[in-house]
């Protein structure tokens, strides 16, 4: 088995209990011996954090720009990230699927008895209506204009069930009047329900920003404050409870230490193992971690040079082996490799795991349960 493996919080961790018990399932399922390093007493007083944190009201009179709604904010700016002002034109997914949808020849097997206008007809009529929409007109997604193309074609072919049709009268010819109307009320009920639709993952998506993605955030932000106006005081803790499993480990080359660091736990990690007196590092496991980001806008010293852009800058003999983990949908963790090489002329490993379904957006505190990591660990420790 060899020495234990030291395992670093990162930000916002302010429960030692709750700490340790993390790391001794991350044994049982990793099969190798963690020691916990808990340093969060040290970090950021978040207690009151929520006093500067701004209220919904803005405080401006309301305007016909005014989106009153967090939800609907959010999804204008998304839908703001993604299109163009409302085209005047429909888009050509649009065309096509009612051209589709109108095409005889693709209603096979439907009763004999429907009759469909013009094509040509009725998407001169949508073109008139569309920019009315709300919603509709400002998306971009293949998939909502196909349905909504569909939807209007369905509702604009004549069959004898109804007479919600150009006249109601079989066999008559369009009137372009009551086509227009027609379709003037399906793509208001369609622009109503994709708006609500769009409304509720907005809500849910700034539900779980507001209150995962904020506290998260915002958290970090105060620890990596305090870590670097308290670098020291954090590294003495580190040594200290390296220390006590063993007044001699990470000392010299001949007693390196291995290491497991989450978030700001792999900074301080880095920065440990590449100071000029390092904490001997045979094997350095991060996960949802910083220190590429920290280095590249505030160079870290020790043995380190800056990065200027040409090549990878070159880690110290003192860290061996470096893995990298990161999550997709982790705004706070960085890529190993682009930044540095191992001393032996290697780079580091950066591995991507997969997304849970149940994650959410806030996925950088999910490393700890997923399997993906003890697996890391006991590969990277081996």
């Amino acid at each position: 088995m060899g020495e234990p493996v030291f395992v670093i919080h990162g930000v916002g961790n302010r429960d030692p209990q709750a700490f340790t018990a993390t790391v001794a399932a991350l044994q049982a399922a990793a099969g190798t011996t963690l020691v916990p390093v808990y340093w969060g007493d040290l970090g950021a007083d978040d207690r009151f954090i929520d006093v500067a944190l701004p209220s919904h009201s803005t405080g401006l009179r309301d305007t016909a720009e005014t989106v009153d709604a967090p939800s609907e904010l959010l999804l204008a700016t998304l839908l703001g990230e993604t299109v163009e002002p409302a085209p005047t034109d429909l888009p050509t997914s649009l065309r096509d699927a009612i051209r589709h949808g109108l095409d005889p020849s693709q209603n096979s097997g439907l009763r004999e008895d429907r009759e469909s206008p013009d094509a040509d007809q009725v998407i001169a009529a949508l073109a008139e209506e569309w920019p009315m929409t709300q919603w509709l007109s400002r998306s971009d997604d293949p998939s909502l204009l196909n349905e909504t193309g569909r939807a209007i074609a369905h509702a604009v072919t004549y069959t004898q069930e109804t007479d919600d049709s150009w006249a109601g009268l079989r066999g008559a010819a369009p009137v372009d009047g009551t086509l227009r109307s027609l379709i003037r009320r399906r793509l208001a009920d369609l622009d109503r329900i994709a708006g609500a639709a769009m409304k509720a993952v907005a809500g849910r998506m700034n539900h779980s920003l507001r209150h995962r993605l904020g506290p998260g955030a915002t958290r970090f932000l105060g620890d990596a404050l305090v870590y670097q106006r308290h670098r020291e005081q954090i590294h003495a803790r580190v040594w200290e409870q390296v220390a006590a499993v063993d007044p001699e480990l990470g000392r010299t080359p001949g007693r390196p230490v291995r290491l497991v660091a989450h978030s700001l736990g792999g900074v301080i990690a880095v920065d440990m193992a590449t100071a000029r007196e390092p904490l001997w590092t045979s094997s350095l496991l991060t996960f949802g971690s910083q220190p590429a980001f920290f280095h590249l806008c505030d160079p870290r010293g020790g043995q380190l040079s800056p990065y200027v852009g040409h090549h990878p800058v070159t880690l110290p003999n003192s860290l061996a082996r470096w893995t990298n983990l990161w999550q997709p949908l982790d705004v706070l963790a960085f890529a190993a490799t682009p930044v540095f090489r191992l001393a032996d002329g290697t780079s580091p490993v950066d591995l991507a795991l997969s997304h849970p379904a149940t994650a959410g957006l806030w996925t950088h505190s999910v490393y700890w349960d997923l399997p993906e990591l003890a697996f890391a660990i006991s590969e990277a420790m081996r």
